[in-house]
């Protein structure tokens, strides 16, 4: 059966797209009626900071999915673009400056080499990224003898713990950012081949669009979103695990993007639904808590809220034809 649309004057509205903002908005009604806690500000606020780590990754992961690709090494990449900032900022006698450009470098060239590998030789980007997230793991972990990067400036926790208007401040990282990847997504040249290329890369080629230039920048501008990320979790802690600093980021990250609304074959996606994607996992991560859910159960709960995801996209598409 086909999903409906609903007529607004000259232009339909459809409903599909809208799943994200429904989903969301029942997540939010059960969850309010659930627990009374749930909607205090400080736990609004609390289930804001928490997604904004992962929802920043999500945001450039949104553009790698929707060019077809995938990206596996995004949580090792944070804990070796976080290490490294930590020690850059130490060996300079606590700048950080260097620290944050050194981060923010680090996770923009972990993106570029997963760029090259994917487009340069053509290899398959769940192939490139499993190989990359043990590179980039392994690195962290011998950099610093699987032990802890600490930062020697305590003024670098402001980035992370610290508040504008009541809000932290890498909540207003991820909103801004959204905000940023959406406009070009929707209003730049370099937006639309990214549909393109997602939608059906060799038409994208007969129609000039450089695609392999395109899909390598997605992989830049998740490197960056990460780069950011490593900066706002390690300065929270002011440190970095090496063993455990961003595990299991990759499956958040993808799971916001798909919860979101963006197809796992490429082609269409938005920003602003990654952004309720991830908002809607911080939701369900903070009831499970709430109603003292095993934590070793949140990852069960995690991936079916992926598989349902997918197959919703499934249904839809094959209702749709």
């Amino acid at each position: 059966m086909k999903i409906p649309a609903l007529k607004i004057g000259k232009e339909n509205l459809d409903v599909s797209k809208l799943a994200p903002l429904i989903a969301f908005a029942i997540l939010f009604i059960i969850s309010a009626i659930a627990s009374p806690y749930f909607t205090k500000i400080q736990n609004l606020m609390n289930i804001l900071r928490q997604v904004s780590y992962t929802g920043t990754i999500a945001l450039g992961m949104t553009y790698i999915i929707i060019a077809g690709g995938i990206d596996l090494s995004v949580g090792s990449l944070t804990a070796l673009a976080g290490g490294m900032g930590i020690l850059a900022m130490n060996a300079t006698g606590g700048n950080i400056f260097i620290g944050v450009i050194t981060a923010l470098g680090v996770g923009i060239l972990g993106g570029a080499f997963n760029g090259i590998l994917v487009t340069r030789f053509n290899i398959a980007p769940f192939i490139v990224t499993l190989g990359t997230m043990s590179i980039f793991r392994s690195m962290t972990l011998y950099m610093i003898n699987a032990g802890e990067y600490r930062s020697m400036n305590e003024a670098y926790r402001v980035i992370g713990g610290g508040k504008f208007l009541g809000i932290f401040f890498p909540v207003w990282i991820f909103l801004t950012l959204a905000l940023i990847l959406q406009v070009i997504l929707n209003m730049t040249k370099y937006g639309r081949y990214v549909l393109a290329v997602g939608s059906n890369a060799q038409v994208a080629r007969y129609s000039a669009i450089k695609v392999k230039l395109v899909t390598f920048f997605t992989y830049i501008i998740t490197g960056f979103t990460v780069g950011v990320t490593a900066i706002m979790f390690s300065s929270r802690l002011n440190a970095v695990g090496s063993s455990n600093t961003g595990q299991a980021y990759e499956l958040d990250a993808i799971a916001a993007v798909v919860i979101g609304g963006t197809a796992m074959a490429g082609g269409s996606g938005t920003v602003f639904g990654t952004v309720l994607g991830a908002i809607i996992l911080g939701i369900i991560n903070n009831m499970l808590n709430m109603l003292g859910v095993s934590p070793y159960l949140q990852g069960t709960v995690k991936g079916l809220v992926i598989i349902l995801a997918v197959l919703m996209q499934y249904k839809s598409s094959k209702s749709n034809k």
